[in-house]
């Protein structure tokens, strides 16, 4: 049995253990503030390092992860259309899980609320919550959830989701407080990132604007510059395809000159419409067009199909200092990657205008050596007149009066053929003077035009415009009549098919390469019956072999006529 006295000291020193005890749990609690500030300044500093944006990504997922000792965490970035996740940045998660789930979430349930309404989150049970609506199959399982929004410069850049949280506990208030701050820090680093990117992205244009000058200015063929144009921008924007496109004679459609990349065949020598092609309306209104889905686009005409595996796309025109359009830009990325953004067609905007001050450049210093060589044929011409000639006149002159005082017959002869001579070299020379100081007229049309002109016009007649394919150097390399005949065969082909195919898609392909022009004419219809009018066909089979080329005809894959007509060139 204890003494009294004993009962009375205990009393104080049960008391002071207790004291102790709550000291001790404070001091442990300070300790553990101390070392989640020291943490969260770590983390904040760890970020800010970042200038690459997608690593910038990455370390504030893992420092999400570590500051509230989550399981799981997650950054999604909002898409342009500002409801959707575009990207999705995840720790916790295997790829092999990732694999077996399936794609990234897009922005619904609890994601998509934290985007509807971008205030922090924090949930005891996922399920209960009313905008949630389960876990796609083989997805690990998830409970407890705490998000928060990223804002870049008071636009929500994305957000922060973090579930489970280490040890069965529950986000609290503090897990909740330590996230958003950093989050803010996180939108910091974002945007210093992606000024650092966009400013990469910038000097990457400007080098390409420089290299095209050099090369335009340099007197590169136009061909070769614009192929570098077209590379450049598919380069620097991350596109599959890059195409550059310039207006034909008659300004009422576009010719694709150059075309680089995914199914760059499929594309190159097309004559696209102004009205039913991204191209056509960015050169019609003198201003970017984008769209998001380039091979669903109710805009585009899908014939002939080219645009297989492709998404977003963006058609830029080349602008003339004075206003006009020289030409269009394409870009088109695959399918599933991210849109255009509005800084992107800026800056693509830009280096489409610069390439157009190149070109710009170019062509009035190949004006001034036409100046300058007009000038010389000039000087000749004169030279040729008041010198050479009069120097031959007199010549004859000399001869002609010599001759009277020759007394034998065959040197007397041979003096008079001398002078004749004189006479035709005088013509041959005045021939020359005509040709140097004669001007380049107006050129009537090049078969390029012509058989745009011609497609136009049994357009009406078919209920459909048919596809154009134009390759080579047609308007140079291929003489004048051959070009007749290859227009009054187009026009035949054509005619045939209003009449008698029944066809609903034709396509036209003219291609030459130095050596032979082809023509070829396909379409859709029913074919040629065996019992038909072979007439058309033997007055172009008869127009090839006058050029001592030939014609074929033969059925198309899956129904429909090809007609093939080709013939030698000359020699260049």
């Amino acid at each position: 049995m204890a003494q009294p006295g004993e009962s009375r000291a205990s009393l104080p020193q049960l008391k002071l253990d207790e004291l102790l005890e709550e000291l001790q749990a404070r001091i442990n609690a300070a300790r553990g503030t101390q070392d989640r500030v020291r943490n969260l300044l770590g983390a904040v500093l760890s970020v800010g390092r970042e200038l690459d944006l997608e690593q910038a990504l990455h370390s504030i997922v893992e420092a999400a992860a570590v500051l509230v000792e989550a399981e799981y965490a997650a950054l999604g970035v909002i898409g342009p259309d500002g409801r959707t996740l575009s990207a999705f940045h995840t720790v916790g998660v295997t790829e092999e899980q990732i694999a077996a789930v399936g794609r990234y979430p897009e922005g619904h349930g609890i994601l998509g609320e934290l985007i509807r309404h971008p205030e922090p989150l924090r949930l005891a049970k996922i399920s209960e919550h009313p905008a949630s609506y389960g876990f796609p199959p083989h997805h690990p399982p998830m409970t407890r959830f705490l998000g928060v929004p990223i804002r870049v410069r008071d636009q929500v850049f994305g957000n922060l989701y973090l579930t489970e949280k280490r040890g069965g506990a529950e986000f609290d208030e503090d897990d909740e407080s330590v996230l958003s701050t950093l989050a803010v820090a996180a939108g910091v680093a974002i945007d210093n990132a992606r000024l650092y990117e966009h400013s990469r992205l910038r000097e990457r244009w400007l080098r390409a604007n420089a290299e095209i000058t050099h090369s335009l200015v340099s007197g590169s063929a136009r061909a070769e510059s614009l192929r570098l144009i077209a590379e450049r921008a598919r380069e620097i924007a991350g596109s599959a395809l890059a195409a550059v496109a310039l207006p034909m004679d008659d300004t009422k459609s576009l010719s694709v000159e150059i075309a680089v990349g995914l199914d760059a065949e499929a594309h190159r020598g097309l004559v696209l419409s102004l009205h039913e092609s991204l191209m056509g309306l960015a050169y019609s209104t003198a201003a970017p067009v984008t769209s998001d889905d380039v091979t669903h686009d109710a805009r585009i005409s899908q014939e002939p199909p080219r645009f297989a595996g492709l998404g977003p796309a963006v058609a830029v025109p080349i602008r003339t200092s004075e206003g006009g359009v020289r030409g269009v830009v394409l870009l088109a990325r695959e399918a599933g990657r991210p849109v255009f953004s509005e800084t992107e067609t800026e800056m693509l905007n830009g280096f489409a205008a610069q390439a157009a001050i190149a070109m710009e450049l170019a062509e009035r210093r190949q004006d001034a050596q036409q100046i300058a060589l007009l000038k010389d044929r000039d000087r000749i011409a004169r030279d040729l007149h008041d010198l050479a000639i009069q120097r031959l006149f007199a010549t004859g002159m000399t001869l002609q009066s010599a001759c009277r005082f020759i007394e034998h017959p065959e040197a007397a002869e041979r003096v008079l053929r001398a002078v004749d001579e004189l006479d035709e070299t005088i013509k041959i020379i005045r021939s020359t003077i005509f040709g140097l100081r004669a001007g380049t007229g107006p050129a009537d049309s090049g078969l390029r035009a012509r058989v745009v002109r011609v497609v136009g016009e049994t357009a009406p007649l078919l209920d459909f415009t048919p596809s154009v394919r134009i390759e080579g150097l047609v308007d140079t390399d291929v003489p004048p009549e051959t070009a007749d005949h290859v227009v009054a065969v187009l026009a035949e082909a054509l005619t045939n098919i209003a009449r008698h195919a029944h066809a609903d898609r034709a396509q036209v392909v003219l291609v030459a390469d130095g050596r032979e022009v082809s023509l070829t004419v396909s379409d859709d219809g029913v074919g040629i019956p065996g019992d038909g009018r072979r007439s058309g066909l033997r007055n172009m089979a008869e127009r090839a072999e006058q050029l001592g080329g030939r014609l074929a005809v033969s059925s198309a894959p899956g129904g429909g006529t090809v007609l093939d007509w080709r013939v030698p060139l000359p020699p260049a």
